[in-house]
């Protein structure tokens, strides 16, 4: 999120504003590269494929941050140069590499610009994997979950005394005057309540997971009211990551057919 997805300064639908006309001075997709300050590994079958303290991460318009790492520090001796190429009109043409550790192979999984297009930021010599293709990433010592987050992104729960009520097929399913509001950059904020406050014959469980590279793997729950099943309408992260403690074991609901009030009006971006 933050500078490039979302409401961001460089997103485009931004919800800030400049003392200059950003859309006459810069270009409508907009490049920036930065070093990443933590040392970053990566590991497939078993093996750390990466180790690196000089990554960077470059953002795009409209796209997440991508960790770029100096190619030298991937092992060299598991990448094998492939004939495929692809081309980005913003960063020029790029070449790949599939990596093989033993009887794991993962074809054209790591890329790069050796000849950008001119006005790019430095990344000829630098190169980057798509994320999920390898078995587990590292910020130090921490495991990073989801994609490479971002230094820009923050995530605050704070208790609020907003009046909350959800309903489902015009049925109320839930109440709570004890929310924890969480905010979280370029999204709209979201309420998520004690369990006690939520109707429990609503709540059926699901087998659905997703992660946060910020809040961490997330449950969901099918909620059920007024004769009506919404899929997957509410989630909870039963150990969110140290940032997100104050969300543990709470619930949020969302979803076509999930009507949340806050204080009697709408929840924005509901």
């Amino acid at each position: 999120m933050s500078l490039t997805l979302g409401s961001g300064p460089f997103a485009s639908h931004r919800a800030g504003a400049f003392n200059f006309d950003l859309d006459a001075s810069a270009p409508a997709h907009v490049l920036y590269l930065e070093d990443v300050a933590p040392r970053i590994r990566a590991e497939l079958a078993g093996q750390t494929v990466l180790d690196t303290r000089r990554a960077k991460i470059l953002y795009e318009t409209n796209y997440r941050g991508v960790w770029y790492v100096p190619l030298e520090d991937v092992r060299q001796d598991l990448l094998e140069p492939t004939d495929h190429h692809t081309t980005c009109p913003f960063k020029g043409t790029a070449s790949y590499w599939t990596l093989r550790v033993g009887d794991r192979v993962e074809e054209n999984v790591l890329w790069s610009y050796p000849e950008p297009l001119p006005g790019v930021p430095p990344l000829a010599g630098l190169a980057a994997f798509y994320f999920d293709r390898l078995d587990a990433w590292y910020e130090e010592d921490e495991r990073v979950l989801g994609h490479p987050r971002d230094p820009y992104h923050r995530v605050d729960a704070r208790r609020s005394s907003d009046q909350v009520e959800v309903l489902v097929g015009g049925e109320v399913v839930a109440r709570s005057t004890r929310p924890v509001k969480l905010f979280e950059t370029s999204l709209p904020p979201r309420w998520y309540l004690p369990l006690e406050d939520v109707r429990a014959e609503a709540l059926a469980g699901s087998a659905t997971h997703t992660v946060c590279a910020y809040k961490g793997q997330a449950s969901y729950y099918t909620v059920r009211g007024g004769g009506e099943v919404i899929t997957d309408g509410a989630w909870y992260y039963p150990e969110p990551l140290p940032e997100s403690a104050g969300i543990a074991g709470l619930v949020s609901f969302l979803g076509e057919g999930v009507t949340v009030l806050v204080n009697g009006e709408p929840a924005p971006g509901a």
